[in-house]
């Protein structure tokens, strides 16, 4: 490992500052944790939108049924499969089923993607089967060899029998973030690994309800949608307007821009709140949520499909909140020529560990700079400045940039063995 330039107290902190505590995953997928709660409390309600109820019962046997019915069309553990619908009941079944099936699901907003933008995103992700509701089935436009299921036609229930059962490391979904033409592949590892371990997990827990507010196609819908099934609460599906899902809440997850669109004092429920997806909160919009609940700021490579590091605010404090790496992840500050830096200086921020994605789905030659390998740990950059405190938190300083020049690869010296980079996160997800 690469230390010996800096003195011996920073080889220490280097450690100490930048490794998440080891924390057990006792369930490391994600469909098997939903199917737990469904067994445990069938009658507890998992979702609810515009009046209509879903208990985890019956999310577990529509999704059941429309897995086997995906496994007949010749769905496998590896495969894709596009869930291009809008925010819904239906659409949780067809999320549910696709992780059932052993596939990764490819979300997108039907109401909000345009078709040529659908229509990239399938043949980038090799889907051969796209989930959507029946209104907007002439909405999808295909490639050849697609076929179309809608999501609110009946599918007789038959037990689905997996040709195999996914392992951690595969594919959960693909985030196709707004205007990027490459996806990232989220495995089930790292939403796991996130939101069964504290803080990532929020201590949600059944009786919780949990708004679901962000676009499909952004990272933190995900954490929205399954950090709430997979520990048993309630999912609240928002609508047109955003506030009226977050007024019964006792979880938000949001971007700054949902934020300030909402009332915190028409939130009198809400515990806690994540803000994740953009460049943290402005200290006035974190103060004044900070009055209603627990305010956690998030972040991560990957455009927003994962977090790294959490900080919750502190409005006492006079400075932005000390970022600490989350369970079974590092984090650590390179300089341009990718060598540990000293606490105190600036740096790019990259993550290891549980948090990186597998990698990039499609994208073209022009990408090669956004995805460097990393020589330290063989893990992925966050596109971020930041620097260590003395504390031993970690101060985000803004984007990196993407015109600095890249610099020259060196052999790796240790380590974990490489998996693949991460993309930049300067793509905001939409509300």
């Amino acid at each position: 490992m690469p230390l010996r330039h800096l003195a011996p107290r920073d080889q220490h902190l280097f450690w100490q500052y930048g490794r998440g505590p080891g924390a057990p995953v006792h369930e490391p997928l994600v469909h098997r944790a939903v199917e737990r709660h469904a067994i445990v409390h069938p009658h507890a309600v998992a979702a609810e939108h515009h009046g209509a109820t879903l208990t985890y019962g019956e999310l577990d046997r529509y999704a059941g049924a429309l897995a086997a019915h995906l496994v007949r069309e010749g769905v496998r553990p590896g495969d894709h499969v596009g869930l291009f619908a809008r925010r819904s009941i239906p659409m949780l079944v067809g999320l549910l089923a696709v992780l059932k099936a052993g596939a990764a699901y490819v979300p997108q907003d039907v109401s909000r993607t345009s078709p040529d933008r659908l229509r990239h995103i399938a043949r980038t992700a090799r889907t051969r089967v796209v989930l959507t509701q029946k209104d907007h089935v002439p909405r999808i436009p295909l490639p050849d060899g697609h076929r179309v299921i809608a999501l609110d036609d009946p599918v007789p229930y038959q037990r689905v029998t997996p040709i195999l059962l996914p392992h951690p490391d595969d594919g959960c979904h693909v985030v196709f973030a707004p205007g990027r033409p490459e996806g990232v592949k989220v495995t089930h590892r790292n939403v796991t690994s996130l939101l069964h371990t504290e803080p990532g997990g929020l201590g949600v827990r059944p009786g919780d309800r949990v708004a679901q507010l962000l676009d499909l196609a952004c990272g933190p819908a995900a954490r929205e949608i399954l950090g709430c099934l997979t520990r048993g609460a309630t999912l609240v599906i928002g609508g047109d307007d955003p506030a009226a899902a977050a007024r019964t809440a006792t979880v938000l997850i949001a971007t700054p821009a949902v934020l300030s669109g909402i009332d915190p004092a028409d939130c009198p429920r809400l515990r806690t709140l994540a803000v994740t997806g953009e460049p943290g909160p402005s200290r006035a919009l974190a103060d004044r949520w900070s009055r209603q609940a627990a305010v956690h700021d998030c972040r991560g490579p990957a455009a927003g499909a994962v977090v790294s590091t959490m900080a919750r605010h502190d409005p006492s404090a006079g400075r932005p909140p000390a970022a600490r790496p989350v369970p079974n992840s590092t984090v650590y500050v390179l300089d341009a020529d990718r060598r540990a830096l000293p606490v105190g200086e600036t740096g790019e921020v990259w993550a290891g560990g549980d948090c990186v994605p597998a990698g990039h789905v499609g994208g073209d030659a022009s990408d090669a700079g956004r995805y460097a390998p990393d020589p330290f740990l063989g893990e992925g950059r966050t596109g971020t400045l930041g620097r260590w405190i003395r504390d031993g938190g970690l101060e985000h300083l803004g984007p990196a940039g993407d015109d600095r020049p890249e610099p020259a690869a060196r052999p790796r010296t240790g380590g974990r063995p490489s998996r693949p980079a991460a993309p930049y996160a300067d793509t905001a997800p939409r509300a």
